[in-house]
């Protein structure tokens, strides 16, 4: 099921704290950085935070800036982000400034969170999810009843933990502030626990007054039908990778990337590349990639098209490229259709070979947008 695009933001001591244990709230953020956040604020359709940020902190988030609001209605938006906060007990205090402040609220919860807190007379719309808190779940109703196409997560560090352990979250905005906290009885921002393997990718680093921000996206595919947040990034890439493709009137404009199971890029590739007016996407891509080996034995394939299973310009079809290739999982945003062969299903072979085969259908529209020409 499609998922809002995830953005955790946050501000750390440099020792990795969010907090420290005195009666206030420790302010880690210089004035520019919380003009930047209110900046993003503005930009999503809802803003989350966990049931315990709202008992230590009492937020309002808002989007203060009043330019900003009134940009928002004239785009024809809410002038506040719908705000979510997540409890399992449902156990909030109803005077919070959460639920009288800004526009429209949302609390999801359990079956008995949700009793808890209509008995309480929590001020917020109270959506019950079953007997447990699942953040998949949670995702897919704020995408498919809400409408939530971005989402900000501020905290607290539990959420963030869980959505990164969990792969849903597909960025990290942090700031790094210059001061220490010490304390160990302090919140820190991450949890223990198992994460996705490999390096993130740095995609942004910048100096706001005497704070660092720096903009993380994760690169670690899924395994098997899982979806991971980097599924989506690489996914994405492969369709701007089939925006380059010479355009043609007997072929398909592809793109693909190869990518191992420690989120390392080992090859992409594009239909006709290099002026060859017969080479796929898919072929491109692994010829670079070098010839079968561990990590391809774990790697993905993400491509905007679903791999060929039969042509008539090479031997081999490109679902039989992969499988010899050792890769047994491919994504793709798109099913072939019957424009140039009949009866098209790459999918089968690779399944047939042993393959997982994953389609993100909400990236169907950016595959077919270089292939425009060949409708109708």
């Amino acid at each position: 099921m499609p998922l809002p695009y995830v953005l955790l933001s946050a501000a750390v001591s440099l020792d990795g704290y969010l907090d420290d244990t005195g009666p206030e709230r420790l302010l880690l953020s210089s004035p520019a950085d919380f003009d930047r956040v209110d900046e993003v604020r503005a930009s999503v359709d809802a803003i989350l935070v966990g049931a315990g940020t709202i008992r230590a902190d009492n937020p309002r988030l808002l989007v203060n800036s009043a330019e900003r609001r009134a940009a928002r209605t004239a785009a024809g938006k809410a002038e506040y982000p719908l705000k979510v906060t997540v409890s399992a007990t449902g156990e909030l205090d109803p005077a919070a400034r959460f639920w009288h402040t800004g526009g429209e609220k949302l609390l999801l919860t359990t079956d008995d969170g949700a009793r808890r807190a209509r008995a309480l007379g929590i001020a917020a719309d109270t959506v019950p999810l079953g007997p447990v808190l699942d953040w998949r779940a949670a995702l897919e109703y704020l995408h498919d009843r809400r409408g939530v196409r971005r989402l900000m997560a501020e905290g607290g560090g539990t959420v963030h933990t869980q959505l990164l352990q969990q792969e849903l979250a597909d960025e990290l905005q942090l700031v790094l502030a210059p001061l220490f906290v010490g304390d160990p009885d302090a919140p820190r921002l991450f949890g223990p626990g198992g994460y996705q393997g490999g390096r993130l990718r740095l995609v942004e680093s910048r100096r706001i007054e005497d704070v660092v921000l720096t903009r993380y996206l994760p690169t670690a595919p899924g395994t098997g039908d899982r979806v991971s947040a980097a599924d989506r990034h690489w996914l994405a890439l492969a369709c701007e990778l089939a925006e380059l493709c010479p355009p043609s009137a007997t072929a398909f404009s592809v793109g693909a990337v190869v990518v191992a199971a420690d989120g390392t890029e080992l090859a992409r590739g594009y239909s006709r590349e290099g002026g060859d007016p017969v080479v796929h996407a898919e072929e491109a891509a692994l010829a670079k990639a070098g010839p079968a080996g561990p990590r391809l034995a774990a790697a993905t394939v993400y491509s905007s098209l679903e791999p060929c299973a039969r042509r008539a310009s090479r031997p081999a079809p490109c679902a039989r490229l992969i499988l010899d290739a050792g890769v047994r999982r491919v994504v793709t945003a798109w099913r072939e259709p019957d424009t140039f062969v009949p009866g098209a299903d790459g999918s089968g072979v690779l399944a047939a070979g042993g393959a997982a085969v994953v389609v993100l259908p909400e990236y169907e529209e950016r595959a077919k947008a270089p292939n425009r020409h060949l409708e109708g």
